[in-house]
């Protein structure tokens, strides 16, 4: 950056899901602005690609942040780096189906990355925050969390999750200097998405192209969001200090119909 000192300069950032997509977005954005970025994942050989693609400033770890064994290794690993901010970008999309037609064994993987592993990252990260009376956690929610989804309940009601988590955690840890938020996208352009658009074509049996516009007709701005606006958006919030139990919609505007 020019002009001036970079905000996040001396921090150190730990970002789950790091690999790719929008755990990558948000490494680049917040090394631009400065910070020490660890990435973490279940991929070695994808996190180190990212890693050297992102360059000096970028290093990784491999982690399943679903596993508390994983987990509890992994902050042995960085005992020490001073991770003053914490991303908890991991989760996974399950499965498109009505709900009656979803297992319970794909209900918990869901829950098990995008919740539990939220759960377990705050659990293991915040001490050394609290204790030094700074800190900052940003965690991916959806707006999918707040508004109609079909054949998507593990998902919705996963994200709805981890927006009362934050809320909560907010309230808890706040008065200890640690601020607490969630970012709430919509539909982001990618690999993901394309998957998804591709199985609702397939279940409904129109074409890819009516998925597709079933979604972004939903949005003021006629688009869905790109991953670099969702790294924009995460350093946006860290710039924020007063910020603190916030769910910030990006989505282009999306609505409810």
């Amino acid at each position: 950056m020019s002009g001036g000192t970079a905000p996040l300069a001396g921090r150190t950032a730990l970002v789950t899901g790091g690999g790719s997509g929008l755990g990558r977005a948000v490494a680049r954005s917040l090394l631009a602005d400065g910070a020490r970025v660890v990435l973490t994942g279940r991929d070695e050989v994808r996190l180190a690609g990212t890693a050297r693609q992102l360059g000096p400033g970028a290093t990784h770890r491999v982690c399943d942040v679903s596993r508390p064994g994983d987990v509890e290794e992994l902050a042995r690993a960085l005992a020490g780096e001073e991770i003053s901010i914490l991303v908890n970008n991991a989760g996974i999309a399950g499965p498109v189906a009505e709900l009656t037609e979803i297992t319970p064994e794909e209900w918990d993987e869901v829950f098990d990355v995008n919740v539990r592993g939220v759960f377990l990252m705050c659990r293991a990260f915040l001490p050394p925050m609290t204790k030094r009376g700074a800190g900052d956690v940003v965690n991916i929610a959806s707006v999918s969390g707040k508004r109609p989804l079909l054949r998507r309940t593990p998902y919705c009601a996963s994200k709805m999750a981890v927006i009362g988590l934050t809320a909560t955690l907010a309230g808890e840890v706040g008065p200890l200097g640690v601020s607490v938020n969630s970012l709430s996208p919509g539909p982001v352009a990618g690999p993901r998405m394309e998957r998804l658009f591709r199985l609702e074509a397939e279940r409904t049996g129109g074409s890819y192209a009516e998925a597709e516009r079933a979604f972004v007709s939903r949005a003021a701005l006629g688009r869905m969001v790109t991953e670099e606006e969702v790294g924009a958006a995460v350093s946006a919030m860290l710039r924020m200090r007063g910020l603190c139990g916030a769910d910030i919609d990006l989505s282009a505007g999306m609505v409810a119909r």
